[in-house]
């Protein structure tokens, strides 16, 4: 598999774009004003404990306090040798403690936080509070898998914490791992010093922006390029790699072009598409994508695809394109919590083991981790997919001012209707000359053709004239009835 990585670099914002095969997969956008907080160290205080929830706010200098839930916290042994449990033998209010953000604040949500600190490299991580010697258990093979913990366990003597071994620690040899501890204990001494110095509320430790941040996490092996399109983050790039990654310099490269590298390879037209409800399958049928506080749907229909036999041949091989279209476009628009597939109905078991399959095969190059339930009676299939930052549609974009979200309008007809009431309900109360509506284009044009015969009855019914003025700001749902 060819994968490519774009980045795009300018002062106020960095876009990078994972290119696998010619096709765009993924899109991270971090604003300078707007940074992840995700891997940042702070030290909080507890503002409030709340038993019923077994769960405290912290506060760690947001505009919203942060969530810190009894199972996130490192805890320690009680009278009886018994781990407790409960959030109020934990923390008490006015507590100060080091935490970590493991997740952005999300709509009207504050940041998720933990106690279980964890420190990245580029082969391990770091846990001060846990002493194993761990590997990712995306390194299947046991012969392997023993021989990371034999080293890390040779390495680990003698410090506190403990190591886990990433995925890309896979082959990597003794020195490569010593240099990661000597890093990683460095950086963590260096944290523990400006926690004892710093205030409640103050930052002790901040990730690696996202240019340094994605060769970390993301960059493997298969990665062929990293393109980028400013001088002076490649040089920081290739500074990085020539240090941590050396096996990677080699692939960065600035890319010097007068046309910007994102319609170079079509990216800006994908994330444009990314951004819309309705996606289309190369079959003919389509998708339709409504993300929604508490969920993610994701309808299944046929469109214009007929299919050459018969209807079920015809659902199925939808279904099935639908998969791979699906498995990207969570990861495009990075769409998590819970997400309900409604698949066309299939009748043969067959069928919908195999679209399963499907699903789960193409989920398989996701980072982020997901859990599939079975296809349910009905067609539909469950799903949960873990998300650390927000959606890109919450990071581009903001609710309509018109409709406020809701994503409709009333009509014309509707706001004509409400007009009448309005000047019904005013003439009741006061005593005017005239009614002067203000109102959009939209509905004016309504009131004098339409419902014209509607507004000379209601001026013959309040023995009043009614005036029309079109104002241009108005939006369709606005007016206003100005008594004269």
């Amino acid at each position: 598999m060819s994968i490519e990585i774009l980045m795009n670099v300018t002062p106020h914002e960095t876009r990078v774009a994972v290119v696998e095969n010619g096709v765009l997969q993924e899109v991270v956008v971090e604003r300078e004003r707007r940074r992840g907080l995700v891997g940042n160290i702070y030290k909080g205080k507890v503002s409030r404990v709340l038993p019923g929830m077994q769960a405290a706010f912290i506060d760690i200098g947001l505009e919203r306090a942060a969530f810190l839930h009894a199972s996130d916290i490192t805890q320690g042994q009680d009278e009886e040798g018994q781990k407790g449990d409960n959030i109020t033998q934990l923390l008490h209010e006015g507590q100060d403690l080091l935490v970590q953000v493991i997740k952005d604040p999300l709509g009207t949500k504050g940041a998720r936080l933990t106690t279980h600190i964890t420190i990245p490299s580029r082969f391990l991580v770091f846990t001060p509070n846990i002493f194993n010697a761990g590997v990712s258990l995306k390194i299947e093979d046991d012969a392997e898998r023993q021989r990371l913990k034999d080293v890390i366990t040779v390495l680990k003597q003698g410090q506190s914490g403990g190591y886990i071994a990433r995925t890309a620690a896979e082959g990597a040899g003794i020195e490569a791992l010593r240099a990661d501890t000597d890093f990683l204990n460095k950086l963590w001494d260096s944290i523990r010093e400006s926690m004892a110095s710093a205030r409640a509320g103050e930052i002790v430790h901040e990730d690696l922006p996202l240019v340094l941040r994605i060769l970390r996490d993301v960059v493997d092996g298969d990665v062929e390029k990293l393109r980028i399109d400013s001088r002076r983050a490649t040089r920081r790039v290739s500074q990085f790699a020539e240090q941590f990654m050396p096996e990677l310099a080699s692939r960065v490269e600035h890319y010097p072009g007068e046309r910007p590298i994102f319609d170079l390879y079509g990216v800006e037209d994908e994330i444009q598409k990314a951004l819309e409800r309705k996606v289309h399958l190369k079959s003919g049928g389509y998708l339709i994508i409504d993300q929604t506080e508490a969920m993610t749907t994701v309808d299944v229909n046929t469109g214009a695809f007929v299919g050459h036999r018969n209807l079920e041949e015809t659902i199925f091989k939808t279904n099935l394109e639908a998969t791979q279209t699906i498995a990207r476009q969570l990861r495009l628009r990075n769409l998590g919590g819970i997400i309900i597939i409604d698949f066309i109905d299939m009748s043969e078991a067959e069928h919908k083991r195999q679209v399963l399959r499907s699903l789960q095969k193409n989920l398989e190059r996701d980072r982020a981790k997901s859990h599939i339930t079975e296809v349910s009676v009905l067609g539909l299939v469950e799903m949960t997919r873990k998300r650390t930052r927000e959606s890109l549609e919450r990071v581009l974009c903001q609710p309509c001012p018109t409709c406020n979200g809701r994503a409709t309008l009333k009509t014309p007809e509707t706001v004509c209707f409400e007009i009448f009431r309005e000047i019904l309900r005013e003439a009741r109360q006061f005593d005017a000359q005239q009614y002067l509506v203000l109102a959009s284009q939209e509905v004016v044009d309504i009131l004098l053709d339409e419902e014209s015969t509607s507004v000379a009855e209601l001026e013959e019914f309040i023995g009043k004239p009614i005036k029309l003025q079109v104002e241009t700001l108005y939006t369709q749902e606005q007016y206003d009835v100005v008594m004269m």
